[in-house]
């Protein structure tokens, strides 16, 4: 999952992004409302956390931008908006019904918890997924996005930080063919270079490690030409 933080103050910003990418989120910072709006031009993020009172735009102007449906950067289909957790001051009932209005899904009033803010992101990212809990399964696998832990038919799975982000991604959207293209663009962040075998060698490691947690079993499948699929029939 890759997510976006608008905020003005460095600080606060990068505390915010090293705590999403302890939880394995892959994470990039916009100090203010334009460059928010420039990378989600070029980026597809599945959440925003954004800041209301912005240097140049204001925050709900950049909310609205930021959750218009758009083609996806593929150009074959309409791109899901992100979810957006507005981060603010601003702890009044009517800000928070016009950030609300504007198409914001979550309010966090400042300061806050990093791990509430944690806490609301693993709720809205699961929330399209039809899951009540932080557990998510899918063939043999369990993975506990709230404690970062994974089994595979009932054995301890260890995983990086990237490939437990890499194997939510997947269970999130099992049977789904992924181009190493659009894995790149959701589980890595800017600093990904695309030219680098970095998913090809992600995906081995995930694929050696559920192997030799469950002798003989593999749901990773690669599609020649195509990419790669979780399989939930597995």
């Amino acid at each position: 999952m890759r997510i976006l933080v608008v905020e003005d103050e460095r600080d606060l910003a990068n505390a915010i992004a090293t705590s999403l990418r302890r939880d394995g989120y892959a994470t990039d910072v916009a100090p203010d409302g334009g460059t928010a709006i420039d990378r989600a031009a070029l980026n597809e993020y599945d959440l925003v956390c954004l800041d209301l009172n912005l240097p140049d735009i204001d925050g709900l102007d950049v909310c609205r931008e930021l959750t218009i449906p758009r083609r996806s950067l593929d150009g074959d289909s309409i791109a899901v908006p992100p979810k957006v957790i507005m981060l603010t001051a601003r702890g009044g009932v009517d800000d928070r019904i016009r950030g609300l209005d504007q198409g914001a899904d979550d309010y966090l009033v400042k300061p806050f918890s990093l791990g509430e803010l944690g806490a609301r992101v693993r709720a809205l990212l699961r929330r399209d997924t039809s899951l009540g809990s932080s557990v998510v399964a899918v063939a043999g696998i369990e993975l506990d996005t709230a404690r970062h832990e994974v089994t595979y038919h009932g054995a301890p799975v260890e995983l990086t930080a990237k490939e437990f982000a890499l194997l939510r991604w997947f269970m999130l959207h099992p049977d789904v063919v992924h181009s190493a293209e659009r894995l790149l663009e959701h589980v890595w962040d800017e600093h990904a270079d695309p030219f680098t075998n970095t998913v090809r060698v992600t995906i081995s490691n995930l694929r050696r490690k559920l192997a030799d947690a469950h002798s003989g079993g593999q749901p990773i499948e690669t599609l020649a030409g195509r990419g790669y699929r979780l399989r939930s029939d597995e």
